[in-house]
């Protein structure tokens, strides 16, 4: 289902600075955003970060970056989180419709 005018699409990527590998940090990300019914895709960087790309309704993009930034994995702990090249979309840009972790 593509998005109206009323709720537009929104895209923005992320990365998300502390204690969030090896805490199960992208399979929470990855489950929250299946329930806001995210696209997009999530992985770790040899920086000790986690990176992704998210998109969906703004409002649904809205409460996973506010997630992103106070929650986390229960053992996570988030120091900051950065957003970045936010954009209006017309249609998805992510032809799955599923959120991935990426290796």
């Amino acid at each position: 289902m593509e998005s109206s005018n009323r709720d537009p699409i929104t895209r923005v990527d992320f990365e998300i600075f502390g204690k969030v590998q090896r805490v199960n940090f992208r399979k929470y990300t990855q489950s929250k955003a299946k329930s806001l019914n995210l696209r997009g895709w999530v992985k770790n960087t040899s920086a000790g970060t986690v990176v992704g790309s998210m998109e969906g309704r703004s409002r649904d993009v809205d409460c996973m970056m506010e997630w992103l930034r106070t929650t986390g994995s229960p053992k996570s702990e988030i120091v900051k989180a950065d957003f970045k090249n936010a954009k209006k979309l017309d249609k998805h840009s992510f032809s799955s419709t599923a959120f991935i972790i990426k290796k």
